[in-house]
């Protein structure tokens, strides 16, 4: 009963006190209940749980499939009972206080498959003024062609200059981006990206005036944002037929998905992406290890699982 009794108390007080919407206060209940259960289960009192206690129930929690971030949240409604048990002097410490949820698998990122990359960079919009068509087709072999974030991309000019953040160099086929951290790279821009800027640049200056000496521009001559890139991107993505809308560092995860699984070269991959720890680009070993997977579920006869 007296349990019970700290349990209803605190609810009144997070519903009445701290005015907590209905359905907070509903999962602080379940998470207390939970509480409650470990509680009795390991023959303890609630005031006397101590650290180890939390622990135990925690790593049963994730032995039992429950995501981090599920735990974490459980754990949160535990520890503000906790504290507001100390504020009523009948605990001395907050068991919860030092225990972490376990850390939640970091997602991969999403990339595109080979043949949906190659069908956004190939389409054509017969229909679009030529001006935007060609701006936004070369926006798109850039992001594809060389993995630039789409702040690099924005930060382009089309030629070299004292104070250009990067530029673009068509006589050596090569990007000078200035990336995280201020940190400045060079990456190889290829064929069809030269050719679709070579395209974009005959017509850039029918735009209108151009203030700026960015490479990628608006209607009225300013610097294209990164917001306005990511508008276009996703527009273009869904009429090229695409199942879902494309987003810049999609393409850029994309690129590099793409060149890691043709060269198996994670050092290239870390310097094109420009990644200061090799870390960071690891993940894309991951999303190889997918493709590969995949490739062999439907290829091997000895691959077919049963369900």
């Amino acid at each position: 009963m007296q349990t019970m009794n700290l349990v209803e108390r605190y609810l009144e007080h997070v519903r009445v006190e701290k005015r907590l919407a209905a359905r907070t206060v509903e999962l602080y209940s379940l998470d207390l209940q939970k509480l409650t259960e470990n509680a009795a289960n390991a023959g303890v009192e609630l005031t006397r749980v101590q650290n180890a206690h939390i622990r135990r129930w925690v790593a049963q929690m994730h032995g039992a499939g429950r995501s981090g971030r599920g735990i974490a949240l459980i754990m949160s409604g535990w520890r503000g009972f906790y504290t507001w048990l100390g504020r009523q002097g009948l605990v001395d410490s907050n068991p919860v206080q030092d225990v972490r949820a376990p850390k939640a698998p970091k997602p991969l990122p999403k990339a595109l498959s080979v043949d949906d990359s190659v069908q956004l960079a190939a389409y054509e919009n017969a229909d679009a003024d030529p001006w935007l068509e060609a701006r936004d087709s070369a926006m798109v072999e850039l992001l594809y062609g060389c993995g630039l974030r789409v702040g690099e991309l924005a930060g382009l000019d089309a030629a070299a200059s004292s104070g250009a953040r990067g530029w673009i160099d068509l006589q050596a086929a090569e990007a000078h981006v200035l990336g995280k951290g201020s940190k400045r790279r060079t990456v190889p821009v290829g064929s069809k990206a030269i050719l679709a800027l070579e395209r974009w640049l005959a017509v850039r200056e029918q735009g209108g005036p151009q203030a700026q000496a960015a490479l990628f521009v608006g209607r009225h001559g300013t610097r294209l944002t990164a917001q306005a890139i990511w508008q276009r991107l996703k527009r273009r993505s869904l009429l090229a037929g695409l199942a879902t809308p494309v987003h810049p560092h999609m393409l850029r995860h994309s690129f590099a998905s793409h060149v890691l699984q043709s060269s198996g070269d994670l050092r290239a991959v870390q310097e094109l992406l420009g990644h200061a720890n090799i870390t960071t680009t690891q993940v894309y070993t991951r999303l190889d290890f997918q493709h590969l997977a995949k490739a062999y579920d439907a290829a091997h006869p000895r691959a077919h699982r049963k369900k």
